[in-house]
Order: structure tokens, then sequence, then C-alpha cells
């Protein structure tokens, strides 16, 4: 337990684990009292050269007032964070706040009868770091952590003295991104920085994070040597299955098996059907027994001998753990707390997890082939990477991209695989953070159950989609993750979710088969350049079902164009080089069918096909083609052929003398076939990056496949210019600021009234129609004098707000005896004035009614949505979402989301509305809520959009203190 130094608490929600550059992990924690013999120790093993640095003078050992100033803390005026690894320091930070002059200044309550001084918003910081562990990137996570501390006690300005010489330090500062001061006096550079973010310092703080976090898995990934911890002498048990499958593979470094159950003399066990002794695994009862750096150990032992063996490898120096032993969170509250104790006790040695529970992971570069995992065979290599959180869908998915025949076909392969399981420390977002820049790796495919951290899942999608494409299908849709999942849960509806997944440019599916049907087209075809979509084929039917299915996907589909069934290969390569060659088409979709009742001269056949089809396609490589086949396996097998890389049965023959070329015959015009005879032209050995044509069993889902490919195209040539925040000259944000504080401060109900609501709307030029009450009918009257006819009458009770279907709204009341009639059968309907609670508003222009909503969630964010008001679009739940905050384009975007968007632009006839007018109140609200984090609800409805403006009849706002921004602090991993 750790004690408090001086005057404050022991603030525990300051110690973090973070990963350093190396891809290692460090934990972060305020220096204590109790810390007296670790500092003396740290500061025994920092080289004489970095003590002159850190003191300018030669300090070769702490006296005992030095250990007292340095471990007693207020942790106010005076703190100091340490970087531990295995429970000993590493590297420390520590500020102390100054007043203008650099004497120490102290912000505790003055004595009685004294006037209270200023409190002085500056610190003066330094770092000491072991020599052993300088380059890791530990000074700069240090930095962001004593940052946000000190922001916390209101330090808004950090001061460091550096001697010139120390390069280092100096980087660390001037790298960091803040807004700087540099001056040099009496031999020493002084460098003064504000700690408000930047733009700069978060993005190099992002940079950080993902550099760190991508060598972190690629550690995990490319191991030099691996140690089987649990392997058995006989086959059959989990850890031998894993020994063996690594050694089959083909690993091409180190591999060791482990287990306390081998006997003393044991030094090498055999393959599966060999026994123990000559060349085979290098046998050991203990991790520590090895001689050598061990990079990986997966460990396969029952979960209650688990701890033992991470302090193993811990002490060893192992650098990360794949735990495929289940009885964790899965099990129930006493295997979470087992799974807590798991990641803290390896954190403490710097390692990171997979797992536990997990599947494994493979990696099939050349230069590695590591099959980690619990799959009997290694994939093909490819240029897709996997990760599943669950194990059995990882054996789905390995198993549908290895098929060859039947089901989705266009072989390609697998770069990397990981199945985290209970995915207690590496995450997906670990994993994208590695396939970002994998030069491995082009398209990467996640089945994810639950989603830790969704603010910072979608801006890690956005950043890597915006250079690879990213599949992704989520399961537990409908309901909690699995058990051994810990995550912090979001109140927004799945279908918001997916949204907001899009909108980052995340090719969000619904099904396994979806995922590697648009996985296999993504990863070996161009992206289209729009929607129109050439048909051609030998079947007139498998045609217009292809034609209808572009249609269903919001395709523009070409007229199909029919080569009848004794249309030969040549017929194929000469009309897709046609459709390739066309300018209003931007994608192929060819449908083939199998010759009945035998080959008939001139007939295609499926090498003579697969081959024409491909040589077209080679011609034009900008534009993508698929292949719908119907029972025609060989078809399938050969268009993947020259490309694969699965082990061949045969070396390719030398080559022979090529004759020769005759000229090159035109292709015959439109609707005509080639002439009898016609060349194909001759084979290719295709190159390795060459694109490979996938081939689909079913028109429907090869043309779902090309529509995700199609709207993932659009995303990315609309993310190359996604648009500006406006900037509102009319927007008051202070007065909006101090209205909020104030609200706040009086605590008051969270639900702002009449007045304060259209106050802080009003000062963000966001006007509400005024509304009276109505508490009598000689009040409605008066309401209506004031407001001027014609007027509209509603009633506002919570159980009829908004429901104009029950009668609730009394619409053009042009004079004061429509007014009473009206008042009168609403009174008699529906209830009494004082259930009702009637008001009188008066009429806005006619339009189109429509909802505009903020919501902030403590784990996606603030979130701005938008739909028409009314029953039909609640019942199709027809909302669009994006995050805030919005950008021009993107709110024009958002606006024509809905499906029922064509009422908004003149749909039968009708007039279109002033949609400008409601983008702009769409970012007018993106702006409150983002620049106000107190904001956590606003609610618009109905907002009536006419010809020519909008009409906000109805708001209400909702304040609370703001939730914490993760995304905004110090890098960390999550907590356990």
């Amino acid at each position: 337990m750790q004690i408090s130094s001086d005057r404050h608490e022991y603030p525990a929600h300051w110690e973090a684990d973070v990963v350093l550059r190396d891809g290692g992990t460090a934990r972060v924690r305020p220096i204590t009292v109790d810390d007296a013999e670790r500092l003396v120790s740290f500061y025994e093993q920092v080289s004489d050269e970095s003590k002159y640095y850190r003191f300018f003078a030669p300090y070769p050992r702490l006296s005992a007032k030095d250990v007292h100033r340095f471990t007693h803390h207020d942790f106010v005026d005076r703190v100091g964070l340490a970087a531990t690894v295995g429970g000993e320091f590493i590297a420390t930070v520590r500020y102390d706040r100054i007043g203008p002059d650099g004497t120490p200044a102290s912000s505790h309550p003055s004595p009685a009868g004294e006037p209270a001084p200023p409190v002085s918003d500056e610190a003066e910081v330094a770092f000491l770091v072991q020599d052993a562990h300088q380059g890791r990137g530990i000074a700069s996570a240090l930095l962001e952590h004593i940052a946000a501390v000190a922001r916390e006690r209101g330090i808004r300005r950090f001061a460091a003295e550096v001697l010139p010489a120390n390069s280092k330090m100096i980087k660390v500062f001037t790298d960091a991104g803040y807004t700087q001061k540099r001056s040099f006096e009496d031999g020493v550079v002084r460098l003064e920085f504000d700690l408000e973010p930047t733009d700069r310092s978060l993005a190099v703080q992002q940079a950080r994070e993902q550099r760190a976090e991508a060598r972190s898995v690629r550690r995990l990934l490319t191991p030099g040597s691996v140690a089987v911890i649990g392997a058995g002498r006989r086959p059959g048990s989990v850890g031998r299955s894993l020994l063996d499958n690594i050694r089959d593979g083909g690993f091409t470094g180190r591999l060791y098996a482990v287990n306390k159950a081998f006997p003393p003399e044991l030094k090498e066990l055999a393959g599966s059907d060999g026994d123990d002794g000559g060349d085979g695994v290098p046998a050991h009862r203990s991790v520590r027994d090895i001689d050598g750096q061990v990079d990986l150990a997966v460990v396969a032992v029952p979960a209650e001998q688990v701890p033992e063996v991470v302090a193993e490898c811990g002490e060893h120096g192992v650098r990360g753990l794949v735990v495929t032993s289940a009885g964790y969170a899965e099990a129930g509250p006493e295997g979470r707390e087992r799974q807590r104790a798991l990641v803290r006790q390896a954190r403490t040695y710097g390692m990171r997890i997979i797992g536990p529970n997990a599947f494994g992971v493979i990696n099939t570069s050349p230069d590695v082939r590591l099959n980690a995992s619990l799959a009997p065979e290694m994939p093909r290599p490819g240029r897709i990477g996997l990760f599943a959180q669950s194990g059995a869908i990882g054996i789905a998915l390995l198993s549908r991209l290895h098929r060859r025949g039947g089901g989705v076909t266009g072989v390609t392969g697998v770069s990397t695989f990981v199945s985290s399981g209970n995915r207690a420390d590496v995450s997906g977002n670990d994993v994208m953070q590695y396939w970002y820049d994998d030069p491995d790796t082009d398209v990467a495919l996640m089945y994810l159950e639950s989603i830790g951290n969704p603010r910072k899942f979608t801006r890690l999608a956005r950043r890597t989609a915006a250079v690879k494409p990213l599949v992704v299908v989520q399961g537990a849709r409908h309901g909690a993750g699995p058990r051994g999942h810990a995550v912090r849960a979001t109140r927004l509806p799945h279908e918001t979710v997916s949204a907001l997944l899009r909108q980052a440019g995340v090719t969000r599916v619904d099904t396994i088969t979806e995922l590697v049907d648009a996985g296999l087209l993504l990863a070996r075809q161009p992206l289209p350049s729009g929607p129109r979509v050439a048909i051609l084929g030998n079947s007139e039917s498998l045609g217009l079902l292809t034609y209808e299915a572009c249609l269903a996907e919001g395709l523009r589909p070409h007229h199909p164009l029919d080569l009848t069934t004794a249309a030969s290969a040549a017929d194929f390569h000469a009309a897709l080089s046609r459709a390739l060659a066309d300018d209003t088409c931007d994608a192929v979709v060819v449908t083939a069918i199998p010759a009945l009742g035998g080959r008939t001269p001139g007939s295609v056949g499926d090498a003579a096909l697969a081959e024409a089809l491909r040589s077209a396609a080679a011609a034009t490589p900008s534009k993508p083609v698929l292949v719908v086949h119907v029972e025609l396996g060989g078809l399938a097998e050969a268009l993947s052929a020259a490309a694969s890389t699965a082990p061949r049965a045969e070396p390719p023959a030398p080559p022979r003398p090529t004759p020769p070329a005759a000229p090159p015959r035109p292709a015959p015009p439109a609707g005509e076939r080639a002439p009898a005879g016609s060349p194909v032209p001759a084979p290719v050995v295709l190159p390795e990056d060459a694109h490979l044509i996938p081939a689909y069993p079913a028109a429907e889902r090869a043309v779902r496949a090309l529509a995700h490919s199609v709207t993932y195209a659009q995303w990315r040539r609309d993310a190359a210019d996604p648009g500006k925040v406006p900037q509102y000259e009319d927007i008051d944000e202070k007065g909006a600021a101090e209205l909020i504080h104030a609200q706040l401060t009086r605590g008051q109900s969270p639900a702002l009234g009449i007045e304060e609501t259209c106050a802080l709307l009003g000062a963000y030029g966001i006007h509400v129609h005024r509304a009276l009450p109505a508490p009598t009918p000689d009040a409605a009257v008066e309401a209506a004098r004031t407001l001027g006819h014609p007027v509209a009458l509603k009633v506002t009770a919570p159980h009829l707000r908004h429901r104009a279907d029950l009668g609730g709204v009394r619409l053009d009341l042009a004079d004061e005896e429509q007014l009473r009639r009206a008042y009168a059968e609403l009174t008699r309907q529906l209830g009494t004035p004082e259930e009702l609670r009637p008001v009188v508003q008066r009429m806005a222009p006619r339009g189109v009614d429509t909802i505009v909503r903020a919501v902030i969630d403590s784990a996606a964010g603030a979130v701005l949505s938008f739909g028409l008001a009314g029953p039909p679009s609640q019942l199709l739940g027809d909302m669009a979402h994006r995050l805030v905050p919005v950008t021009d384009r993107e709110a024009t975007s958002l606006v024509r989301s809905i499906r029922t968007a064509p009422l908004l632009f003149g749909w039968r006839g009708s007039a279109p509305v002033d949609t400008p007018a409601l983008e702009e109140l769409l970012l007018r609200v993106s702006r409150l809520v983002d620049d106000h984090p107190e904001v956590v609800a606003v609610d618009l409805e109905p907002v009536v959009v006419a010809t020519h403006g909008v009409s906000v009849l109805s708001a209400s706002v909702r304040l609370a203190p703001p939730p914490a921004r993760d995304d905004l602090g110090p890098r960390t991993l999550p907590a356990y």
C-alpha cells in the first residue's frame, strides 16, 4: 500500500501502464516515502555523465537530505513520478512549483491574517533516465504524464534548464509539440513551454503511440525465439499441439519445449511420431534454464500455474506472452480477478499478453513462418491480416480463406493472424496500429465481439482506412459481449455505433461470409472509380440476376451483355476488353455457366476462360473485375493459379523459344462473335502483386462485395478533402461558457429551463420559436395576442410531447374563436390543463419536420444525429449519425444519409426545402457540444425546414460535469 508523503492523499489515479518506443511496457506511478531504497539503488546505476547532466556538477551519490527531498511530495506543489519495470525504478521525473523569480512557490493557504499571494502556475521540471534504458522513449512518456498531473494541479507552464551538451533531453522537450520559448544564459539552455495540448502535441503523442503499440505487436509476431511452456512428451495436449504446429510450420527461429514435469535427463523432444532424443526440440524444465534470449513464450498450462510461469518469464527477460490457458474472466468473477492479476503481473515485467484463452498467432512471412496457434496447418502466405476475438471464428476465417474450391475463391493468403481470446491486454486497436504501416498487409479483416475503446477505435480506423481497407464484422450486436471482455458500457444503439464506424471508413459487414467476400475483392482488385457496372456472360438469366442485385445495392448497372452459351474464351476476352475500355464503366461483373451436354467445338474451358479473363483484365488494371460462376470449380481454381503461393506439384517447365508474334487482331464490335480460330493471348506468369480475379458462387455475394468496394472508394476520395469546421462570427463562446458555469455552480437540475435553453442556444445562433404557457383559455388568448395569429396550440406533457398522432397539436388557429374551440377540444379529449401543460406558439412556415440531436457518450464521444420527425422514421430507425466535430462536408452527407432524404429534395413534385440552412444548424449544434463538453445532450424537435430557413419549435439541453477524455490525456494502456 502506498503512503501519502505530505499534504494530499496518494493519487492512485496517476498510476498507469505505458508502451515504450521499443514495444516494451513500463509502470508509471507517483514516488512516495516508501521508495527511498529504490531511489538510491536506481541512482547508483546511473552513469556519472547522466548525473552531471542532471545536477550540472559531479554528483556521485545522493545524500540523506536529497533522498528525503526526492521522496517526500505534497502531490500539488512538489510531485515526482517514476517509471518502473519489475518493481524497480528505471527513470524519474519531478516538478517543483516556482514563482516569477524562479524560487519555490506554494499553493498552501496563507497564515491567518496574512494576504494570500497569487498562486503560481509555473513549475520547474527535471528528468533522470538510467543509461541502460535511454532511447526507449521513457522521458517522452513521462513528460506526457507529468504534464497531465501539472495541469490537474493548476500548473500551466513548465520551465527546464538543460546543459547544451545534453542534446537528448533538449530533443525530448522540443519534439513534444508544445508552444515553447528558448533562451541561453550562463552556459545553460532554458526552455519554457505551455502545457495546454496543441494540435501538434496531440499529433506527436498519437504518432508515438502508433509506433510504440505497433512495435509491441511486432515483438509478438516476429520473435527470434519461442518457448512453448506446457508442451508434453506425447501428442494430444494443447501445449504439444502448439509445439508441433510451430515446428511443422517451419519456424525460422529457435524453438524450446518447457515443462516442469520433464525428467532431468531429457534434453530434446522429438516429433510427434518419434521418440525423445535425437534431432528434436531442446527441452527444459523451466524457462530459466534456457541459455539465451527468449522473445515469446506460448503458455499452455492450467490457470493456477500461470502466475509462476509469468514470474519465471519476467525474470528471464521474455518479451511477450501468448496465453492459451482458460479459466479466466470467461469463467466468472473469480476468473475475472485472476485475469486482472495476470495482466498486472505481466506488465510489472514489461511484457504484453495475447489472451488469455487465446487461439494463438500466425505470421506467414518467409523470414518468420510462425504458427503459434491451434490451427493444424500454416495458411498460405498472402496480403490479408486477420484479427478475431473468438477462436472458433478464427478457425472459420482461416478455413474459408484457405479453401480453393466451392464457396468464395480467387485465392489469396494471410499475412498475419491474431486470435486474442479474452483480449485482456493486446486488443484489436493494437493490431490495427501494427497493420497501419505493415508492408506485408494490404487488407485488414476483423471479427469483433466488443470494442473496448470506441473513441480510440474510430480514430485508429479512420487513419488505417485512409491507406488500406479495414473490414469489420461485429458479433454480440444485440446483447452483452462475451464475459471474458471487460469493456466500458455505451448507451449508443448498435446501429449508431455502426454508422460511426462507417464514418471512420470501416467497411462494416454482417456475416463472416460477407467479411471474406469483401476482403478477397479488396485484397486483389483495384478500387472502382464509381458505381457504374458492366455485366457480361454466357447466361442471360444469371446476367439479369446480377443486374437486379446491382440495383438493390444502389449501383448503376448497364444492361447485361449476353454472349450465349456457345461463347468461346476469345468471346469472353473480347467482350471484357471492350467493357474495360468503356469510359462509362467503373467495374465489370462476368457471369459464367458451364457448357451443357458436353463441350461443343469452340466452347469455353475452365483454364482457357480463366486465362482469357486474366489477360483482358491485365490490359486495363485500373478497373475491378469479378466473376460469378455456377458449379464451375475448375474456373475458380484456374483464376487464382497464376499467382497462388500454394506449393506446386511440379516445378515449372523451362521456357521454350517464343515464335514471332502475329499482329494483334482488332476486337470485334459489340454484339458480334469473335471469328472462329481467334487466338486467345498466350498464358503469362503474373507478378506477385498481380490482380487476381475473385470468383463468387452467387450474384448477390459478388455484387454486395462490389458495393462495399464502391462505398469504400468513395470514402477514400471524400477523406482526401474532409472539409472544415466553419467559424461563425456571431457565436458567443465566452457567454455560453459563463452561462454553463453559473448553471453548474448553482447545482440545479441538469435539464435547463426554457429560458436558459433559449439563451444558451442563442449564444450559438440557434433561435427557438417562443412558446407561451396557456394554463387557461384566457391565457391562451392573451398569448396569441402577444405572438400574433395564426398560432398553434400544443400540449407539452411528457407522455404526449412530440405525439401529434395522438391529437395533442392544433395548427393554423387564425382567431380567438378557433383558439378557444381548440382549447376546449384538447382538454375534453386528453385531460385537464394541469395534466396537458398547453402552450401557444406562433405558426412557423410550412416545411418538413426533422429532428436534430447531440449526445455525449462516455465511450464513443460526442455524436450528432439527424432524421425526420414522426412515427414512420422512428419505426424504421431512420436516423443518421456523425462524430463531433462535424465538418461542412460531413453535414452535407449527414442530411443525405437517411432513407427518407428525398422528402427534403422535392419528392413527388413537392418544393425542395432549404437544406443549406439545415446543414448550418447541424454545424452550430456540433460546435456547441464540441466547445462545451459540459453540454451532454441537446434535443431539437421538431425542426421545421421550409423552402427558406429553418424553425426550431422545441428544444431541451442537459448539462453535467464533463466526462473524462482519455484520448486527450497521456498515453496509457487500459487499467486493470
